[in-house]
């Protein structure tokens, strides 16, 4: 991870979040700096990876703390991907909900083989209602 630091509900600005959505290749409305804020103010969980003052990472769950924890963003900067930030990013989520809570994500068509990689058995009985808008 070299001089990237992880750190846990720390303040980020929703102009940091959207960069590291635009420069990850995540499919997320980094335009929508409001949006963006609300996303920031309503998780539950908030781990972040720095390298000095650029946010690098991010990861932003909602969770009840005792059964389920949905992850809602897994996101790393293309330029610091492949160096564990991701892997490590997860482990902290973990870590803040415990053993007795189920880590969930929906994934995108193109980290379908990421996950199961950073230890994620894939499940076939989800179902969504698609946001509008």
């Amino acid at each position: 991870m070299g001089n990237v630091v992880l750190k846990i509900n720390a303040e980020v600005k929703p102009e940091e979040l959207s960069a590291v959505f635009k420069q990850s290749g995540i499919r997320r409305p980094y335009e929508d700096l409001p949006r963006l804020q609300k996303m920031i103010e309503n998780a539950d969980i908030l781990i972040s990876a720095w390298e000095d003052e650029k946010l690098v990472g991010v990861a932003r769950a909602v969770t009840d703390f005792s059964y389920c924890c949905y992850l809602s963003d897994l996101a790393v900067d293309k330029e610091y991907q492949k160096r564990g930030i991701g892997r490590e990013l997860v482990r902290l989520v973990q870590e803040r909900i415990g053993e007795g809570v189920t880590l969930l994500l929906l994934a995108s068509p193109i980290a379908m083989e990421y996950y199961p990689r950073i230890g994620f058995d894939s499940v076939h009985n989800g179902f969504i209602i698609p946001r509008k808008g």
